[in-house]
């Protein structure tokens, strides 16, 4: 396995490029300082872009686009993007986007493709990568559907499924090997990578 690479005490310093607060709320399990930045990134997806393709685009232009700006900073970055038989949905935004979404969703297997870059400019530090996750659909009726979205008001949920919330009541089953992926950080696959571009976990604070 080849080491950690040697940086700066400068560039351990974490950013992580989303606004997201269910985002930010999962790095902040790892019990590490870091700050947030908007990433500004255009997420409109290109003609004919696959969902897969979409997520891992965007999530390394984000990294880069806060790299850019702390080039001295290891920098998260990360989107999700729900994928219907190839189709992408995104977050809907709107009461009547999110029932039209789940209505194309109900008793269907839809792939959550939510990918995580970590960029640091300085060392010339970049990795990827991506956990799909396999979510099966109940055959939702209209008025679940309506009383979901009026609960919870998923809007701005790839998917408009909130799993952690009142969402997994539409599920029949949720097949990941990272489990925070689904809400939008795969905490296993993000922490392999900040601690190979030099960002210390478990550390011992009292001997700091």
């Amino acid at each position: 396995m080849t080491p950690p690479p040697k940086l700066p005490a400068a560039c351990r310093s974490l950013i992580l490029g989303s606004t997201s607060i269910y985002r930010r709320a999962l790095l902040s399990r790892l019990q590490i300082g870091f700050n947030v930045t908007s990433p500004d990134v255009d997420e409109t997806p290109l003609a004919g872009e696959a969902p897969r393709a979409l997520a891992e685009r965007l999530a390394l232009a984000k990294a880069k686009a806060v790299a850019a700006k702390f080039p001295q900073a290891v920098v998260i970055g990360s989107d999700q993007v729900a994928d219907l038989n190839g189709k992408s949905l995104g977050k809907p935004g709107t009461h009547a986007k999110a029932v039209a979404q789940l209505r194309l969703m109900r008793g269907q297997t839809v792939i959550f493709q939510t990918a995580v870059a970590v960029v640091c400019f300085e060392s010339g530090f970049e990795q990827q990568s991506m956990a799909a996750v396999r979510v099966k659909f109940r055959d939702l009726t209209d008025d679940e559907i309506e009383n979901y979205l009026q609960l919870e008001k998923p809007y701005d949920c790839a998917g408009s499924a909130k799993s952690e919330g009142l969402g997994i009541a539409l599920l029949e089953s949720i097949d990941s090997d990272d489990p925070t992926a689904l809400i939008g950080l795969p905490l296993i696959r993000t922490s392999q990578m900040i601690r190979a571009a030099g960002i210390e976990l478990l550390a011992n604070k009292a001997a700091s």
